[in-house]
């Protein structure tokens, strides 16, 4: 039996660790990720742009790519279709991005072929697998234990490597509020994963949104728009944008509202009432004022209290000079 291999908290707390690279920077992390979208959406151009910037060390969007050899695994297609998408993306190509139509499954040897390509192609930064089913064999195991089992082995393969690895998935067709209840199969899957990626279709018949979660990978949303078969970039919000939108309108008129004001005291009708805001339930700002307190609020120099008295439920705003 291997003895467990530990490392002392002493260590972890002086000692300087490799941080996780990126071969897109910010976005595609080395390790394993999981990227989802319906058919016939464009991932397969998606994929293929994004493998071209990386063999040529050209930025994906705004964003630098790490230069390095790439294989992408286009199970699903032929060379002629490969060729024909080559032809309307791009006038000039690396020789460091590597097609394969055809590999083995995961059960029956794929791990060793992806070896045996990295011995012949040893700075290799990319690999993608479109699609899993394809590297698949069904089983009647478990369905979480098998999902998480096969992206394991394809995980534990990049983290050996320290090379990115991108898995084209398919999302499921009923509607969710969250985009990533959507990703086909089990929570195995993206429990595995170190990013997953759903591309969703937008209203507009030639846009898309692409939603961005990982360990290292902050929360992100693309706005992507398909032109002369390319996706392009229109617009990318990050955690910090999208968190500060999420922030009600009416917590930015109290901001406004107490700049003259050292204090206010009164209940939660009265505060709608001086800033003339009425559509919003009293019961439901006591709530956003409470939830925003120690981050929006208190960011802006405004301490909140609550208490309860005999006159009702009472608000108490400061402006903090100390912070």
């Amino acid at each position: 039996m291997q003895k467990l291999q530990t490392v002392g908290a002493d260590t972890l707390l002086y000692e300087p660790l490799e941080k996780p690279s990126f071969v897109v920077d910010g976005l595609i992390p080395t390790g394993l990720t999981l990227f989802c979208g319906s058919q016939k959406i464009g991932k397969s151009w998606l994929m293929l742009k994004l493998c071209l910037c990386v063999s040529q060390g050209i930025p994906l969007w705004d964003m630098p790519t790490q230069e390095g050899d790439v294989l992408y695994l286009c199970l699903e297609d032929t060379f002629c279709r490969i060729q024909d998408r080559l032809f309307r993306l791009t006038d000039e190509a690396s020789g460091r991005l590597h097609f394969a139509v055809a590999s083995d499954k995961l059960s029956d040897g794929l791990i060793v072929q992806l070896e045996d390509y990295l011995k012949e192609y040893p700075d290799s930064r990319l690999i993608v697998i479109d699609t899993l089913q394809k590297v698949r064999t069904a089983s009647k195991d478990n369905a979480y234990a098998s999902d998480y089992g096969d992206i394991s082995l394809i995980k534990d393969f990049a983290d050996r490597h320290s090379l990115a690895v991108i898995v084209v998935h398919h999302i499921r067709k009923q509607n969710d509020s969250d985009v990533f209840n959507k990703v086909s199969g089990t929570t195995g899957l993206m429990g595995s994963a170190d990013a997953t990626f759903v591309e969703q279709e937008s209203r507009a018949s030639n846009a898309a949104k692409l939603y961005v979660t990982g360990r290292d990978t902050p929360y992100q949303e693309f706005t992507l728009r398909f032109r002369d078969c390319s996706w392009e970039l229109v617009e990318r919000k990050e955690q910090e944008q999208l968190a500060k939108e999420a922030i009600p309108d009416v917590l930015f008129r109290i901001v406004n509202f107490m700049q003259d004001k050292g204090k206010w005291t009164g209940t939660a009708t009265e505060l709608l009432d001086a800033l003339g805001k009425t559509e919003t339930a009293a019961n439901v700002l006591t709530k956003w004022m409470n939830e925003y307190r120690l981050d929006f609020l208190l960011e802006n120099h405004i301490r909140y209290d609550f208490s309860r008295r005999s006159s009702g439920r009472m608000i108490s705003l400061a402006v903090a000079t100390d912070i």
